[in-house]
């Protein structure tokens, strides 16, 4: 079962916003990985700067903050790496197990509040989570004091212009938010100093994928749980004129392929426990 493998001693939530966020990834836990190609492609990405297994340490460790269903937290297994796969979401840490078993160790924790012991983690990877975090340095701190020193943190996270062509669309229908707000590089620059890591590398990218219609596009979104919001809209159903309305405001984005893109701006980084 579960609940033998997770540690709660320490489970600490904002109940007014983190549940809801919780609550959200974990309706999608289900059906995530149908949605979840972009997620995948940038978790390849950041992957791909992970170090190959040391000669120095037989079998490192390495925590998963935000693993999700588990996809990469099973493919750093395969690595090498001890594994413990760390989320929010209840229902997505049951995915990880089902699809890791034995392989992983599994932790229902709040980023912002790691519930392990100093210096437990060789490396730390987290991708695409740490953007639900208010403010970057928070859990980077945290990351910090669970990696040991000289160890690194690999993470991605989104970046303010990010699903801009879904914004401009949306504008053109009503004033209410439909797409999260993130931040700037210059704030993601400023809270990682205040993180107290050190900058390996950094290095921020547009990545585009592409649909045949926005709808696709919104329903990947949900299928993810992507569509908590920062910041309060207003309350009311959204109604089938609506996403029409939507799908026609899109249009102006088509290329020449027939797709319509969904460009997300992306930070990755490699931090230093220096």
């Amino acid at each position: 079962m579960l609940d033998s493998l997770i540690d709660k001693s320490a489970f600490s939530i904002d109940l007014s916003k983190k549940q809801a966020i919780a609550n959200a990834f974990g309706r999608a836990a289900q059906h995530y990985d149908k949605s979840a190609a972009f997620q995948r492609q940038v978790g390849h990405q950041l992957l791909s700067l992970m170090p190959t297994r040391s000669s120095a340490i037989s079998t490192p460790r390495v925590i998963d903050i935000g693993c999700g269903t588990g996809y990469f937290s099973a493919m750093l297994h395969q690595q090498g790496f001890a594994v413990t796969a760390a989320d929010l979401s209840t229902a997505m840490l049951l995915q990880a197990q089902q699809r890791c078993g034995k392989d992983c160790q599994y932790l229902q924790t709040d980023a912002e509040k790691i519930v392990m012991a100093d210096h437990s983690y060789d490396l730390a990877f987290s991708n695409l989570a740490l953007q639900w975090c208010d403010d970057l340095s928070v859990p980077l701190r945290e990351l910090r004091r669970v990696v040991r020193p000289e160890g690194r943190i690999f993470f991605t996270t989104l970046i303010d212009g990010s699903l801009g062509e879904l914004k401009q669309a949306w504008s053109q229908i009503d004033t209410q938010q439909h797409v999260n707000t993130f931040k700037s590089q210059h704030v993601i620059a400023a809270e990682i100093s205040r993180s107290g890591l050190v900058i390996e590398a950094l290095e921020y990218k547009p990545i585009t994928v592409y649909y045949p219609t926005a709808m696709k596009l919104m329903k990947d979104l949900k299928g993810i749980g992507a569509t908590h919001l920062h910041q309060q809209r207003q309350s009311g159903l959204v109604g089938r004129q609506t996403f029409i309305d939507l799908e026609d405001a899109y249009e102006r984005f088509r290329l020449d392929n027939g797709l319509l893109p969904a460009t997300y701006q992306v930070c990755f980084g490699v931090l230093i426990n220096e």
